[in-house]
């Protein structure tokens, strides 16, 4: 089969495209004939060896996919051959990447594709599906009514944050950086959009949020969280999310933060359990069939071109060029 794969960490130089061998399936795996893949910065991270991973070489790069089921493994009982499936959380603590024609997948990370979703949509969704649900629900215990900010509302997880947390009822602020994606962000559900360029962006927020007392769950993506300011905009027993910043060290106003109740939570998505995983994707996959769950395709380029797509990816990541609206995905 054709793969992406990689010899030795490094720069996206280091990733070559070019034939290994046909996965086989164990007796819990299903093999997947994958349709397409996506690509997240923790992909990124884990080729240039900025996170330790056990890598065995050659090593497939990718945790996310979409395809049909082409064979099961003897202890199989969800999926049978012909299923269309998607699934996240690969080529971490030992398993073999996505970034191929064929993956064998055990089958507790594999879940149902709704016949509303193409396989680029739900590899789009997958990783960032999971950590928006994971973050709001699992660790922020976001109810009905409240307000959530997100920076960033049509990236891949901020765009899910958005839909998530509308489909909760709750209300949602996003900040985004152009008309164009303003529109797509309202699009999306988003109650009130801002330009996170502004100068009163931050009195905006408060005017918005008065009626709520405050903003009850803020999701930070920006890699340098500002807390002094987050902190002055939250709402007593607010929660903050954080899922981004590896190397910040941010000052922290520890008073503001303790005698208003606030929480601040860390999470990283492949930490889940592949139970806690399930319960996301039920979900998901739901919100997906009643037309609530619409992941973002931001470009989608041939497999062979996974290097160009790592380039792109870190350019967003580590850049902020902003050139990337949605996911990154990749065709076989």
């Amino acid at each position: 089969m054709k793969a992406a794969y990689i010899t030795e960490t490094g720069s996206p130089d280091r990733i070559q495209f070019g034939d290994l061998p046909d996965p086989q399936p164990g007796p819990s795996q299903v093999l997947v004939k994958v349709g397409a893949v996506a690509v997240n910065p923790i992909d990124t991270y884990i080729r240039a060896g900025l996170v330790a991973m056990p890598l065995g070489f050659p090593f497939i790069i990718g945790c996310d996919l979409a395809g049909t089921v082409e064979a099961v493994g003897s202890d199989v009982t969800r999926f049978r051959a012909g299923d269309r499936v998607w699934g996240s959380n690969q080529g971490l603590f030992g398993r073999p990447g996505t970034f191929a024609e064929y993956a064998a997948v055990d089958e507790q990370w594999l879940s149902s594709t709704p016949d509303e979703q193409s396989d680029e949509q739900a590899a789009a969704g997958a990783l960032t599906g999971i950590t928006a649900h994971l973050g709001l629900f699992l660790h922020a215990g976001l109810k009905a009514g409240e307000l959530v900010f997100v920076n960033g509302g049509t990236g891949g997880v901020g765009s899910a944050v958005v839909q998530f947390a509308k489909a909760a009822g709750a209300d949602v602020i996003a900040t985004v950086g152009s008309e164009e994606k303003r529109e797509q962000c309202k699009s999306l559900g988003a109650d009130c959009v801002l330009d996170y360029h502004s100068s009163s962006l931050d009195d905006d927020i408060r005017q918005f949020s008065e009626p709520h007392g405050g903003v009850n769950i803020w999701w930070e993506t920006q890699r340098e969280p500002t807390f002094d300011r987050t902190i002055g905009l939250m709402k007593k027993r607010g929660r903050i999310i954080l899922m981004a910043g590896r190397d910040a060290r941010p000052e922290f106003p520890v008073g503001p933060f303790y005698v208003n109740d606030l929480r601040l939570v860390g999470f990283a998505m492949f930490n889940a359990s592949a139970d806690e995983q399930r319960r996301c994707s039920d979900d998901m996959n739901r919100w997906a069939a009643a037309g609530r769950w619409q992941p973002l395709v931001g470009r989608t380029l041939p497999l062979e071109e996974a290097a160009a797509a790592h380039r792109l990816q870190e350019e967003n990541t580590l850049q902020n060029q902003g050139t990337l609206t949605g996911k990154l995905v990749l065709t076989p």
